[in-house]
């Protein structure tokens, strides 16, 4: 039996680690630039790299930043897609002149013989993973045509628990053409893969007071219009004509106070965008004592320990993609917390 895994026969013990342990293989070779800014060994020499370009549109770039957590928690994108990879000659370079690498996301070839035997001289390949198991040879790269050797691509392999997704050996597609395959890219794959690469601005509420609140005045809590913008990023799959802008907007501000003993107003503790961009309403001189639109009123005081306010932006996610394609995703959070010192006031009654 040919083995697709090494390039000597297959062994027992070779046999038993593909099983236990179908991992792509890890990068080999040197330097160079290939597409998505990645470097020309990580792309062909590894399953888990993928060759989307992801840009951002606009959004503010500076300050402190991180991704969305999705509200939905059965959301997920997808775990694999095929993408091209070589040309036929890129195929030559690499099988003639490295030959360790991925030729499918399970099976991690290593030897120049097995790629020249089967890309070059038309050998048939056996596979552990892939269906049908035994594949058909190719006749010296398909050079002299137009196209591309795909492969299936999983960025996050360990959460791949299903060997039949993007299993297939890497194989030929004529140029302009997308495989007639369930794994194939679309423009909401590249939406999706989009979605953990928009990076929204950390969220620091302004509060009046500023620096200590106190036991039964309420703390005014605000953002300024300016603050929170959309953010798009567009990804684009090389040599597909496929793209994708996933697009996320701000849509409510919510509130932790860090304490059961305080309240929030409004109660949900959810404060809507206004028309102009803000959140809430910005503090001014005689409004200590009123309850503001989006704040908070602490019941005790700290005593040293400040309260952790949580402030959480809800992002309504978009896209839209080539072949005027386009949906919503889910909506994602992004939180971050506080130092609130509350103090008391003490009177004297004479």
């Amino acid at each position: 039996m040919r083995s697709s895994h090494a390039s000597r026969p297959l062994t027992v013990i070779a046999l038993t680690v593909a099983l236990l342990a179908p991992v792509p293989a890890l990068a080999i070779g040197g330097e160079g630039s290939y597409g998505g800014g990645a470097k020309a060994n990580e792309i062909s020499a590894s399953a888990s790299q993928s060759r989307i370009n992801v840009t951002q549109v606009s959004g503010p770039t500076g300050g402190k930043q991180g991704t969305v957590a999705s509200t939905d928690v059965n959301w997920k994108p997808p775990p694999c897609w095929y993408e091209p990879v070589f040309t036929p000659e890129q195929l030559k370079n690499f099988a003639e002149n490295d030959g360790n690498g991925d030729a499918g996301l399970r099976d991690g070839w290593y030897g120049s013989k097995l790629w020249t035997d089967h890309f070059r001289d038309g050998k048939d390949a056996d596979t552990i993973f892939t269906k049908p198991s035994t594949v058909k040879g190719y006749k010296n790269y398909n050079l002299g045509k137009d196209g591309y050797f795909w492969r299936g691509v999983a960025p996050d392999f360990n959460a791949l628990d299903d060997t039949s997704l993007c299993s297939r050996l890497m194989f030929w597609q004529d140029a302009g053409e997308i495989p007639d395959d369930p794994n194939s890219p679309t423009p909401e794959t590249l939406a999706d893969y989009a979605y953990n690469k928009v990076k929204v601005p950390e969220t620091e509420v302004e509060l009046k007071p500023a620096t200590r609140s106190t036991v039964n005045l309420p703390t005014w809590v605000w953002l300024d219009k300016g603050t929170f913008k959309e953010v798009k990023v567009r990804a684009e799959l090389p040599n597909t004509g496929l793209w994708a802008e996933t697009t996320a907007k701000p849509i409510a501000l919510h509130l932790e106070p860090g304490t059961k003993d305080a309240e929030v107003f409004p109660a949900s503790g959810d404060c809507e965008i206004n028309e102009d961009g803000s959140i809430g309403t910005p503090y001014t001189k005689g409004n200590a004592e009123k309850t503001p639109p989006c704040g908070i009123r602490y019941l005790r005081a700290t005593n040293g320990t400040p309260y952790q306010l949580s402030a959480s932006v809800t992002w309504q996610i978009t896209w839209e993609g080539s072949d005027g394609t386009g949906g919503d995703l889910p909506d994602g959070t992004f939180e971050t917390t506080q130092d609130m010192n509350v103090q008391e006031i003490q009177s004297i009654n004479r």
